[in-house]
Formats: C-alpha cells, structure tokens, sequence
C-alpha cells in the first residue's frame, strides 16, 4: 500500500484500484490537530459511519467496497472504498441554530446567504434545514461559508443544486432515525464526490460525532448552550484555555480527553442500539 494523503483525523492510502480510509484517535479542533489523541475514537468514527451508510444506502450511494478486508493492523478503524473525485466543497446542512452559523446570523442575519428569521436565538430549530456550504481548506487552515451562488460558481448549477438537495436529504433521514433515538442532529457536513462512470457519492465520514452535532433530546432548551455529543466540548476547553486557536494547540488534559471519549462512546450506543466493547 501507499500513503496518498495523511489529513486531520484520517489517513488515504492506495490499495490497487481502491483506497483505504483509516480513521486515526487524532482531534482536530478549528481546523488544528491536537497533539493529545481520544483512545478508540477512530474505530468509534468507523463504526458509526459504517451504521449510518448502510442507513441510508437506499437514499444515496456510498463508496464503501468493505469493512473486513482491510490491512490486520486496521482492522475496526478502516473502510475499502472506492475512489472518488471529491466536490471541492464543504456540504453542511443545519437544522438548528448554533456555532459559526449562530455568529454569522447576529451579524447578518442570515448563514451563508440565507436569509432567516428575525429573533433567533442559541439552539433555535430553524424553520426548515438550510445547506451552508464553506470552503475544503487545507491542514492548518480555516474553511470558510460560501453562497449558493459561490458553489454554482465552483462547480456549476446542476452539480450545485445536486449537493443542496443531497445534503438536505440526507440531514433530513439522519436526524428523524437519530430523533427516534433521543439524539436532535443540529447540522452535519458531508463529503461527495464522483466515481469515473459519474455517479455522485457520499464519501470519507458521514453523521459522526467529528461531523455532527448531537445534542440529548431530553435537555434540549433553545437559548443556551446545549449538552454536546461531540467535539463541542474539546472546543469549549479550548476556547477557556486562552489558547488562540493557532498551532501548535497545547495538550489536552486527562479528564477532557476521558470526558469527550465518553460522549463519543455514549452515542454510539444511543444511534446504533449496539454495546462498544
């Protein structure tokens, strides 16, 4: 095998006409890694993925090839995929209001050129799921919220609108199965690219504690800050830290890494109905 690409949580390598996608324990907060990695958080990722593929498969086609053959020692945190051509856009879909689209709406009161309404506020549910594309930057660099219009700009009208409606599909099925489970989806972003005979695909990871932000039905009260179970946490550790969210970002101490570990674990179990061993 050869290693094509090593990103943020994952590692590419090329295995004859395939790929294998590798899930590292890595973290990546504000678009930096942290030099403290989550014990089982790859085979975590992998294994929600895997769930939330075979979910939705009959909505979109994705580029998994297998689960099981895979090099030994990646066994549980690798994927054979197929090899797309990736959309050289971020595809998010937001269906609350929160993050960088919560303080790109008090400035402007839209998120990424949509226009919403007047008086939202933390953790509001948005009238309907809107796509809020940004950019794809690289390792150490921040992406950036685009326009519709920018994606029609990048990739042309018919692709474009292909991505929105994709995007608000799939956002649309994973937060009613999660809704059955107790957990609100409040945005998620995708990865799709093209196989050589031009089918459109989901690809690299999808609905996953790295991707998503799941918040517990039960304590969900708009206004505030809502209990978070993903990488929210690591950030607000960051963010009290002082750190400038620059590298290299400092370690990250033993009861955050056990705290977040345990989010990551919790729903797992909470989507997939399924015990992490």
């Amino acid at each position: 095998m050869e290693l094509l690409h090593s990103g943020k949580v994952r590692d590419v390598y090329a295995d004859g006409d395939d790929l294998i996608l590798v899930a590292s324990d890595r973290i990546s907060i504000y678009d930096v890694v942290l030099p403290t990695p989550i014990p089982d958080k790859g085979r975590l990722l992998t294994a929600l993925s895997v769930w939330w593929f075979e979910q939705l498969a009959d909505l979109v086609p994705n580029h998994v090839i297998s689960t099981t053959d895979v090099p030994a020692e990646f066994a549980g945190r690798a994927i054979r995929c197929r090899r797309l051509e990736m959309v050289p856009v971020e595809c998010v879909a937001r269906g609350y209001l929160t993050g960088g689209g919560l303080k790109e709406y008090q400035r402007t009161g839209a998120v990424s050129g949509v226009a919403l309404p007047r008086g939202l506020v933390e953790a509001s549910i948005l009238p309907e799921p809107i796509f809020t594309p940004s950019t794809k930057a690289p390792v150490g660099e921040h992406d950036e919220p685009i326009t519709f219009a920018e994606v029609v700009d990048k990739v042309g009208a018919e692709t474009a609108e292909r991505l929105r409606q994709i995007t608000i599909d799939v956002y649309r099925r994973g937060a009613e199965l999660a809704a059955d489970r107790g957990i609100l989806v409040a945005d998620t972003k995708l990865e799709l690219g093209w196989t050589p005979d031009g089918t459109l695909m989901l690809g690299d990871e999808l609905l996953t504690s790295d991707s998503s932000r799941f918040w517990p039905a039960e304590s969900y009260q708009p206004g505030r800050v809502q209990f978070s179970y993903d990488k929210q946490y690591v950030r607000d550790w960051a963010t009290d830290s002082g750190w400038d969210k620059q590298g290299p970002a400092p370690e990250v101490p033993a009861e955050v890494v056990e705290a977040t570990r345990a989010r990551y674990v919790d729903v797992y179990e909470r989507l997939t109905g399924n015990r992490w061993a």
